[in-house]
Parts: C-alpha cells; structure tokens; sequence
C-alpha cells in the first residue's frame, strides 16, 4: 500500500497528527510504533486483579485549552476526577502542593499570622516558588520556607532528579509551588476528569480510521535511512512528511552522546483490600526511597471490592538499558545545546518533523503534546494545500 505520511509512534503526538492527516487531509498513514501497544505512556490495561492501572505511571488529563479538551472528547466521554495530593510528612498528611490548609496543619495556632503575612506579601490565590519564598527577609517567613522546603520540597526533588533543586531549571521547580488557596487540587485548570473507558480505548478509537494503518513492534530504526536524497522508507525515498515522536538522540545513533533523562522503576502491589491510602497519590517528601505511592482506583472510578492494586515510584538515571523509558528530560544550558545538535541533524531532513516530550527534549503534560500535534497538523495540511 502507498502512503502519503509516515508517524512514528503511536503515543499522543503521533496519533492525534495521525488521525488530523488522516480524516482532515484524507492521506493515507502508516504508525510505526516500537510497543507492542497503542497509548504510549499514557497506555493503561487491567492487571490480574481485575483492576485497570496506569502502565507507565500515573496520567491525569487536566486542560485550560478548550481546542485540546474538545478535541479529545472526540473520543471519549469523562468521568469527573480532580486530582487531590496529600504528601506524608513524618506521618501526617498534608496537601500538596503546600497551600493555606497544610499551613494550619503544619503551624497549628501559628497558621493565622503566618497567613496574614503570606497574602500581605504575595496575594491571595496566587502560587509562589518555595526558591523564591525562601529569598523573603521576613523572619517568620523564612521559618516557614524552611520548613516547606526541608519537609516537603528538598528531599522529594532530590529523589525525583537526582540533584539539589537549585540545580534544575526553574520551569520545573516551579510546578511544585506554595499556594496561597485553601484549593487542594493538585491542578486548577477549568478542564479535568478521565477518559471513562480508559486512555488505550481512547487511543483505539482515535487511531481507528480507514486512511490509519497502525503496525506495532516496529522499530523506525530498522526501517528508515537518511541520505541525500531524503529519508528511505525500507528501501524507497519517502516524499511525504515524516513526523518523528520518540527519542531523537537514539534515532540518530547517539552519535554526540546520550540525552540526559530521569527514568522510573515501577512496583506494583495487590492487596486484599477496598482502599490502600485516602487518595490517589500519597508524595513520600522525607521518608522511603520512593517518590510516591498512587493507588489506581480513586482515579478511574472502578468500584471493586476487596481488592486494590498501588504502585510505588523509584527515580534513576537513565542509562538506555532495554526496558527503560526515558521519562523527564534533565533541562539545563549544556543538554539543550546537546539537544540542538540532534535537532539540526533532524532538521537537515526534508520534509521531517519532531513533535512531542522526547522528540523535542521538553518536559510536556499531556494537553500540551495534543496541541502541539495539533498544530504541526495544522501546518503540514496548510503545506499540502498550496501544493
């Protein structure tokens, strides 16, 4: 079969641009994906137990894009669900992130002066880096950025990147700040819930289009050469667009050495009970060598008795062994330019296009990569048009 655009991998960024080429530009697509499964990180499946778990980790769909929200609900209807963190520290749990509700229980009698001062200061409802909280003179404040960040920020940051937090960008410090709100949602965007039958079916339906050829167990690598005369589809020079999803250094063979990541090991555990923890994810901030333990059912709905399943998180380097993942680029001055020379090489290839976290060396949530994959749709189909 001949086909007019090649994707490579099926997780978010490629099928949304698969199926945008596919059903708006009426091409005929060929997804080569290196899994054996749909979904990519975001692929979830029932374990023995009977209940549905999130393969790679836990994926919370949360959007303030109405265009990404509404795109989705293409292919599946929501369950409500606000995501709600407690971290447990020394044994008590509190929201997380740090907000006006974990202050009353970390300062007891103290909270009310202590939150008089905080909004004096910044304002209420608005989110403050716990680096910047820290700079504050105020004696009283800066006793309480110690303690937010020796109780809740330090030890977790340096399980999850390996690396004291003022060594990681800033972008990604700030996700985890101190909120001036007794709003305990984890996110604030005006669209959250999860896909009611599950991301993989949401994928399958997407992905389900008669232009949409989907073969699994593929690794591009094996199927692509680069030469001057452009990009060779198992033998043959490819004219059409190229869009590449997963890990660009790899795709060129690592020639200027390996894309820094953090990669994740997964313990998952059944136990004989309705409920493991209050809530769906429980951050180990001072204690364990793991990051968190998310507990699968408060999340997807799934009403089963007697049973659960949890999982707990460990963070290491990545090292490309087989059966890692790379999960969490590691942004800093000298990976990015690293980044860039990878980039350039992608690049130089006509009509080729990264789209997506590893692709482009981001660190995306997931409504982020939709819209990405939106607009280089948008874009590849404005460039078929004027052809």
């Amino acid at each position: 079969m001949k086909f007019d655009a090649l994707v490579i991998g099926a997780g978010y960024a490629g099928a949304v641009t698969a199926r945008q080429l596919a059903e708006v530009g009426n091409m005929r697509v060929l997804v080569l994906e290196q899994r054996d499964h749909i979904g990519g990180n975001a692929y979830d499946c029932k374990d023995d137990a009977g209940v549905l778990i999130h393969q790679y980790g836990p994926h919370i769909f949360h959007t303030v894009e109405k265009r990404v929200y509404d795109y989705l609900s293409r292919f599946t209807t929501w369950l409500p669900y606000e995501h709600r963190v407690v971290a447990n520290v020394h044994g008590q749990l509190m929201p997380v992130p740090f907000n006006l509700d974990s202050l009353e229980i970390a300062f007891g009698d103290r909270a009310p002066a202590l939150r008089e001062k905080l909004l004096a200061a910044y304002g209420p409802e608005q989110k403050v880096t716990i680096l910047e909280l820290r700079k504050n003179t105020d004696p009283d404040l800066a006793e309480l950025a110690d303690y937010v960040y020796q109780n809740v920020f330090v030890n977790y940051t340096m399980k999850q990147w390996g690396t004291t937090p003022e060594q990681i960008d800033p972008a990604t410090t700030a996700r985890v700040p101190v909120f001036l709100s007794h709003d305990d949602r984890y996110f604030q965007d005006p669209y959250q819930g999860m896909p009611a039958n599950g991301y993989t079916s949401l994928f399958a339906r997407m992905l389900d289009h008669p232009n949409i050829t989907v073969e699994l167990g593929q690794d591009a690598r094996e199927h692509l050469i680069f030469t001057p005369e452009g990009v060779k589809l198992d033998g043959e020079v490819f004219a059409g667009p190229v869009v590449y999803t997963g890990p660009v250094d790899e795709l060129f063979d690592c020639r200027f050495g390996r894309l820094p990541y953090r990669t994740l090991d997964f313990q998952f555990e059944t136990h004989p009970v309705d409920w493991y923890q209050t809530r769906g994810t429980v951050n180990y901030t001072v204690d364990q060598p793991y990051t968190r333990i998310t507990e699968f059912k408060h999340m997807t709905g799934q009403e089963i008795k007697g049973v659960t399943t949890i999982v707990k998180e460990f963070s290491k380097p990545y090292s490309g062994t087989e059966g890692e993942v790379p999960y969490y680029a590691i942004i800093s001055p000298e990976n990015t330019a690293l980044y860039e020379k990878y980039k350039a090489l992608a690049d130089a290839l006509p009509n080729f296009h990264l789209v997506g976290r590893l692709a482009e060396y981001k660190y995306y949530n997931m409504d982020a990569i939709v819209a990405q994959a939106l607009d280089l749709a948008d874009r590849l189909l404005k460039n078929k048009k004027s052809e």
